[in-house]
C-alpha cells in the first residue's frame, strides 16, 4: 500500500467503532457472580458449544426497546484454538405472535467498545462511558424487533466473562456469532426457527464475516439466509505499520493499538506456541505496554484519556525500527479478506466513513469475490460516515435485504 496513505490515518481508522460520544464512567459491575465461571480445569456445563449454562432476565440499559422478553444468557463456546470458553450475550424476542417455526433470528456482532468487562454489551449501564458504543445501534435493532425477528447479540468471549477478549480475532468472534443462537434456541424452547441471518458493524462487520464463513461446519443446523457487514474492519496488516508515521496526538488510534496488542496477546500469547506466540513487549515501548495493560479495566473512553495523559502518540507506541513480521502475520491470519464465503453478503460502506477507510473495504469486496463469494453485493452510500452506515439508507437497504432472504 501506498504511503500516501499514512497522512490520512489519523483522520481514518481513529477507532474501530461507532465515533459517538462519552459520558462519566460508571462503576464496574464485573463483580456480579452471574457472569463468573470456574477457570480450568474446572468443567463447564453443557457438553457441546452452543450449550446454555444460565440465564436471567434482564433490564436497564442493555434491554433494546420493542422486545416482549429479554434475557442475559452464558453460554459455551470455543476460541480460535478449539479451547471451551464461556460466553454472555443478550437474548430478544419479539412481540406478538410467534410464528409456527419459530421466529427468525438476526445474530448481531457488535462494534468495539473496549475489551474491559464493563463494556459488555450484555452489562451496559445507563451514563458509563462504553453507553453510547452500545446504544447507538438500538433503533436499527427494534426495526428488526417490530418486522418479527428475534434478535440476539453476543458479548464475545472474554468481555464480560471469564478470560482475556481475544479481539478482532475472527474465528473466536465468529465461533461467538454462532453459538449465541443455539444457546439463544435453549434458553427461549420452541421460540425461535433454525433459520438464521448474520448481521454486525465495525469489529462486529468484521466478526460477521467470520461468523458467515464459519457456518456451515461449525453450526450446520443453522440455515443461514445470508449476512450483512456494515463497514467491516479489514487490512490492519497493511494499515497498524503505518501508524508508526503519526507523530501527533491521535488518543482514539493510540487506544486502538493498544487494544489490538492485549487482544493478540490474548489469543496468542502462550509461549509455547512457536509458530504464532505474540508478546505485545517484542515492539511496543514501555508507556505502550502500559496502556495495554490498563485496556485490560477500561473502555475506549478512559484508554483515549490514558493515552494522552501519558502523552502517546500512535508512532511513540512502537520501538524504534520496530519488525513488524510476527505482528502483521497474525493481524493477516484474522483478515476476511481471505474467507471462503458461500452465502448470500451484503456489505454496506460509507463513502464519508473515517474510521474503517473505503479503500480497504472496496480491496475486501474485491478479494473475497476472488475467494469465490459470487452472492455477494457491496453498496457504498455517498456522503455517510462510520455510525450513520447503520442508520437512514445504510440501516433501510440491509432491512430490505434481510426481508427478502429471511422472512419474518
Amino acid at each position: 500500500m501506498s504511503r500516501r496513505v499514512a497522512p490520512v490515518l489519523a483522520a481514518t481508522i481513529a477507532i474501530l467503532a461507532a465515533v459517538l460520544p462519552g459520558a462519566a464512567s460508571a462503576a464496574d459491575p464485573s463483580g456480579d457472580p452471574f457472569y463468573r465461571t470456574a477457570p480450568p480445569p474446572a468443567k463447564l456445563p453443557g457438553k457441546a458449544h452452543g450449550d446454555l449454562i444460565r440465564q436471567r432476565r434482564l433490564t436497564g440499559a442493555a434491554v433494546v426497546p420493542g422486545a416482549a422478553q429479554t434475557k442475559v444468557i452464558i453460554y459455551r463456546s470455543t476460541d480460535v484454538h478449539g479451547d471451551v470458553v464461556p460466553v454472555s450475550g443478550v437474548v430478544s424476542i419479539p412481540k406478538g405472535k410467534r410464528p409456527k417455526a419459530g421466529w427468525p433470528v438476526i445474530t448481531w456482532a457488535h462494534g468495539t467498545t473496549g475489551i474491559a468487562d464493563q463494556c459488555a454489551p450484555s452489562r451496559d449501564v445507563a451514563g458509563s462511558s462504553a453507553h453510547p458504543y452500545n446504544a447507538y445501534i438500538y433503533p436499527l435493532l427494534t426495526t428488526w424487533l417490530k418486522a418479527g425477528y428475534a434478535v440476539v447479540r453476543t458479548d464475545y468471549q472474554g468481555l464480560g466473562t471469564l478470560y482475556e477478549h481475544e479481539y478482532l480475532v475472527g474465528v473466536t468472534e465468529g465461533h461467538s456469532v454462532l453459538d449465541m443462537v443455539r444457546a439463544a434456541r435453549q434458553a427461549a424452547p420452541r421460540q425461535l426457527s433454525t433459520d438464521i441471518a448474520i448481521a454486525g458493524h465495525s469489529q462486529g462487520g468484521h466478526a460477521a464475516l467470520f461468523a458467515a464463513a464459519e457456518a456451515p461446519k461449525y453450526t450446520p443446523e443453522l440455515h443461514l439466509a445470508g449476512t450483512v457487514a456494515f463497514a467491516p474492519a479489514s487490512h490492519l496488516d497493511e494499515q497498524i505499520p503505518l501508524t508508526t508515521g503519526i507523530t501527533q496526538p491521535n488518543a482514539g488510534l493510540t487506544a486502538l493499538v493498544a487494544i489490538i496488542g492485549e487482544g493478540l496477546a490474548a489469543a496468542y500469547g502462550d509461549a509455547g506456541m512457536s509458530l504464532t506466540a505474540f508478546d505485545p513487549a517484542t515492539v511496543l515501548t514501555p508507556d505502550g505496554i502500559q496502556l495495554t495493560n490498563e485496556a485490560a479495566s477500561q473502555c475506549l473512553p478512559e484508554l483515549g484519556a490514558a493515552a494522552t495523559k501519558l502523552g502517546l502518540t500512535p508512532a511513540a507506541m512502537f520501538k524504534p525500527g520496530v519488525d513488524f513480521t510476527q505482528l502483521r502475520r497474525l493481524l493477516d491470519a484474522n483478515d476476511p479478506s481471505h474467507l471462503a464465503i458461500r452465502t448470500p453478503l451484503l456489505i454496506e460502506q460509507g463513502t464519508a466513513d473515517q474510521t474503517v477507510i473505503p479503500l480497504f473495504t472496496d480491496q475486501l469486496a474485491t478479494e473475497l469475490k476472488d475467494d469465490g463469494a459470487t452472492k455477494i453485493t457491496y453498496n457504498k452510500v455517498a456522503g455517510v460516515d462510520h455510525a450513520g452506515i447503520t442508520a437512514g439508507a445504510g440501516g433501510a437497504d440491509a432491512t430490505k435485504y434481510l426481508k427478502k432472504l429471511l422472512k419474518p
